[in-house]
């Protein structure tokens, strides 16, 4: 009777199996990783990444880490590649060619043809004696003893090999050729840290007739109906240079209303809060979040060199674009 093995147990066994490869490729890894690095940091074209069938997805993922981190790439299937796409190769670029058995047909027809184009290859091979690999500039091994299948046919252990090779290949070149974090903020400004990193108080701050700006003598009453029609929490309140003074905010209405029931035709400046929180142009939106978040407050005014309040920013401005 066949021995019923636990989901659990199979699948902690297949992930020691994936991690051993990725272990025993970190323990190989020689010059010919530096020689990589070297050839790819001196490529002034694109680096081209291609690889048939699991190897295949592997490269795309690989070509997709390299542009997000400023390194131009791009994917070429190789059966594509001998029906045209070639033309996308250049002298300047360098070919990076995945194959577990380095014997690919597709890829290994190609090989001369992309060497008299004038492009480098880097073979990414389990084979180091294949034929892809004696036609190649540099030749990373990323053999592993096995597969995480028992009869060791479907692609595991190799392909994480490989992932884990092109991962540590991305972000070395990327230090070397002093790719930073605000680098990476331009290139996703869609992301959580682009936005962070990208994103200025003006670029989010509600202006004109959305920013409440009032008198410091002005009455609670009319204030209150400024804030209504801006569809704000607050006011900024200024002085007579129009300078920041403070800021009237709902908080503030209801902790006088306790106490005053004369509140609403009061001087806005008698039951504002003085010298609030404010952030000048320029700054980052994070700045103002962080603000926000610290002194547990809604609304921030932001000013000019002048300090006259030119905006407001509200958390639900911040939610909207993406920073909470």
């Amino acid at each position: 009777m066949k021995k019923t093995v636990s989901a659990l147990n199979e699948g902690k066994r297949v992930l020691r199996v994936e991690e051993k490869a990725v272990g025993l490729l970190a323990r190989r890894l020689d010059r010919s990783f530096e020689k990589a690095v070297d050839l790819m940091s001196r490529c002034s074209g694109r680096i081209v990444l291609t690889g048939m069938g699991k190897p295949g997805f592997i490269g795309q993922k690989i070509s997709a880490t390299l542009s997000s981190l400023g390194i131009p790439s791009i994917w070429l299937h190789p059966a594509e590649a001998a029906h045209g796409d070639l033309g996308r190769v250049t002298p300047q670029d360098a070919v990076v060619a995945l194959s577990h058995s380095g014997e690919t047909a597709e890829i290994i027809h190609l090989l001369p043809v992309i060497k008299r184009l004038g492009a480098k290859i880097i073979a990414i091979t389990a084979n180091p004696r294949s034929k892809m690999a004696q036609q190649s500039d540099v030749v990373l091994n990323t053999h592993a003893t096995k597969e995480a299948v028992s009869w060791g046919l479907v692609p595991t252990a190799s392909t994480t090999a490989m992932l884990a090779l092109g991962d540590a290949l991305a972000v070395v070149l990327a230090g070397k050729r002093g790719f930073t974090q605000k680098d990476f903020a331009v290139l996703h400004p869609g992301g959580s840290l682009g936005r962070k990193l990208t994103l200025r108080v003006e670029d989010l701050m509600r202006q004109g007739n959305n920013n409440p700006v009032v008198k410091s003598s002005d009455p609670v009453k009319k204030v209150l109906l400024r804030i209504t029609r801006a569809r704000a929490g607050s006011a900024s309140v200024v002085d007579a240079r129009g300078r920041l003074l403070g800021i009237f905010t709902d908080g503030d209405l209801r902790r006088h209303l306790k106490n005053d029931s004369q509140i609403l035709s009061r001087r806005v400046a008698s039951v504002m809060t003085r010298n609030p929180k404010s952030l000048p142009v320029g700054h980052m939106a994070a700045e103002a979040l962080k603000l926000l978040q610290q002194y547990h407050i809604d609304e921030i005014p932001i000013v000019d060199k002048k300090k006259k309040p030119v905006g407001l920013l509200d958390i639900q401005d911040l939610l909207k674009a993406g920073l909470v």
